[in-house]
């Protein structure tokens, strides 16, 4: 009888790390600012996701993933006595494999522009600007995830792009029109 609830749950964390193992390591890396020590902490996660109780996890498996990966990633950090930013060249670029060699350069330099004025925010404001957008989780998620209210999340956010859009206007001297992907982080 064991071995017939296994089963559905080794597939449940399967399709768990599947779905989710990429954007945990991600958020990881940017809040301990450094990727192997983010793979490291993101493992744990999963680690410890098999230690639950399926019927109680699966509800909300997005929320208890990235809250278990951030309270680890704040253990760490504690344990280190200080953090260190993502550099530019650690953050996961996706660029257009149909790009020219000109084209690739003014996009990374764009996405360079927006990562480093995400960088001026609080960090506050970085932290729900990327769970939101990077990560995809809703403003509720997000509440849960950092124990902010769902008003504080959605305030932070919306000062947050406010910012993001000003001084985005202003690196964009040229009158140029920012590459779609760059602007949508400050819509």
């Amino acid at each position: 009888m064991g071995d017939r609830s296994a089963g559905p749950d080794v597939e449940w964390i399967r399709a768990a790390v599947r779905d989710y193992e990429r954007r945990l390591i991600a958020y990881a890396t940017h809040l301990v600012g450094n990727r192997e020590l983010g793979r490291d902490l993101a493992q744990e996660t999963f680690v410890r996701l098999c230690g639950q109780d399926r019927l109680q996890i699966e509800p909300r498996l997005v929320e208890w993933l990235f809250t278990v990966c951030r309270n680890l990633c704040i253990d760490a950090r504690r344990k280190e006595r200080r953090m260190k930013p993502l550099a530019d060249e650690q953050a996961e670029l996706q660029i257009s494999p149909h790009a020219g060699p000109s084209e690739q350069l003014e996009q990374e330099e764009a996405i360079a522009g927006a990562l480093a004025a995400l960088r001026t925010l609080t960090a506050n404001q970085q932290e729900v600007i990327r769970l939101k957008f990077q990560h995809g989780l809703s403003y509720k998620q997000i509440a849960q995830v950092t124990t902010l209210s769902v008003s504080n999340v959605g305030f932070l956010i919306h000062t947050g792009l406010k910012i993001l859009r000003a001084r985005l206007a202003e690196q964009d001297d040229s009158g140029a029109e920012l590459p779609r992907h760059v602007n949508r982080i400050a819509e």
